[in-house]
């Protein structure tokens, strides 16, 4: 007997293929869309910090925390070495000039400077010597001279009686003759004595100038002796405080050793240390404000180490008198006049993206998109902005440690 076979539905099997291309059209959508818009993450908007672009004054300053230093500082070197006899002053001791703060021996040294007195006090016996014997050759050459001088004084007078006898036949030729010989023999000693004196004059002249000379180096030399000789008592070259002041009795000091420093009193300057960033626009002369105290700057030491540059402050009319060596105080640096401008809050994703992008929060405030922007001038509150950003706009201002490679923030509450 035949039967009649039901027909299988085929419904079910329909509906599960449609869910199925359904889910892979709405995932190749989602894949598309991620692709299209760069790589995301999901954020929690509490978790972050935004900030509102808004108009206002661009105060032009920097804050710098200073620490109050001597204005002069000179430093106690050991000029020469030796061993710590007597210590007559302590670390902070305010001193004066010429005030005996440390004395110091050398037995090496001490023999070393008897060694050139000796010697030099014989070199210079030696040249007062020289210069004995040239002055009495110079006497010398004046009695020639004088007694030279003498017999042809006597001779002329001679030989014109001899010449009136001569006509009276009262007196021989030959006598007149030798009378005359000998004045012409002491004439040409007198010529060759004027000679002989001018010659020995001008070198004698030269000979004392040279042996004063080295009398004058032999005798500074034995002064510099004595000087480092004396050097072995330190004492304050100026009036001021004494610090880093820390040796022993008995201590062996090497020469150039750093024994201390000396500051000058209740003259202070503030040396700080700024970011590297605004190296380009500090510059000496520039003013900063502490209370009521105005300063400027001396001088910018141009080293940058770990990202910091020092700069030395000084006061501009008088300081304040309860300030102390070693302290810190706060300082307003002003770098240029105030502006109006289009500002947004300082935050730290500034050092992550170096001022050239930053996240801005749509208008539903579901997500932040990547943008790049120009900023400008900083300061401690607030941030300018020169380009790629309109006001009301709100953007992302916490680090951005963790979003460097993103395009988009997908915001959640």
């Amino acid at each position: 007997m035949d039967r009649k076979i039901a027909k299988k539905s085929t419904m079910p099997k329909k509906v599960g293929i449609i869910f199925v291309v359904a889910l892979l059209l709405a995932l190749s959508a989602y894949t598309l869309l991620n692709l299209n818009s760069g790589r995301a993450l999901n954020v929690d908007s509490e978790r972050i910090a935004i900030s509102s672009v808004s108009t206002g004054t661009f105060e032009d300053f920097i804050p710098i925390r200073a620490r109050v230093t001597p204005a002069k500082t000179l430093f106690l070197d050991a000029i020469e070495g030796g061993r710590v006899e007597r210590i007559l002053v302590e670390d902070g001791a305010n001193l004066k000039a010429g005030d005996l703060i440390v004395e110091l021996s050398n037995a090496s040294l001490q023999l070393n400077v008897l060694g050139n007195e000796t010697r030099v006090a014989e070199q210079l016996n030696n040249m007062r010597s020289i210069e004995l014997s040239l002055e009495q050759n110079r006497l010398q050459h004046k009695r020639n001279l004088a007694d030279i001088q003498y017999q042809i004084k006597m001779l002329s007078r001679q030989l014109s009686r001899e010449a009136s006898l001569l006509k009276t036949n009262a007196l021989s030729q030959s006598q007149y003759d030798d009378t005359k010989d000998t004045l012409d023999w002491y004439q040409q000693q007198l010529q060759l004595t004027l000679e002989s004196q001018e010659s020995d004059s001008r070198m004698q002249g030269e000979q004392l100038t040279f042996l004063r000379e080295t009398s004058a180096r032999l005798e500074s030399n034995l002064a510099i002796s004595r000087q480092n000789l004396d050097n072995m008592n330190v004492r304050a070259p100026v009036a001021g405080k004494l610090s880093g002041f820390n040796v022993e009795i008995g201590q062996s000091i090497g020469q150039g050793e750093r024994l201390g420093q000396i500051d000058t009193p209740d003259d202070f300057k503030l040396t700080a240390q700024i970011d590297e960033f605004y190296l380009g626009r500090v510059d000496i002369g520039q003013q900063a404000q502490f209370d009521d105290y105005r300063l400027q700057i001396r001088k910018i030491y141009p080293q940058v180490q770990n990202g910091q540059f020092e700069v030395d402050f000084e006061f501009i009319e008088q300081q304040p008198d309860n300030i102390r060596r070693g302290q810190t105080i706060q300082i307003k640096l002003t770098l240029g006049d105030a502006t109006e401008a289009i500002l947004i809050p300082n935050g730290a994703f500034y050092q992550d993206t170096g001022g050239n992008w930053i996240f801005v929060v749509n208008q539903q405030g579901t997500e932040a998109i990547k943008r790049s922007v120009r900023l400008g001038r900083r300061n401690s509150r607030y941030i300018e902005v020169l380009e790629g950003l309109e006001v009301g706009e709100k953007v992302v201002t916490s680090p951005y440690t963790s979003y460097q490679d993103l395009q988009r923030l997908n915001l959640s509450q």
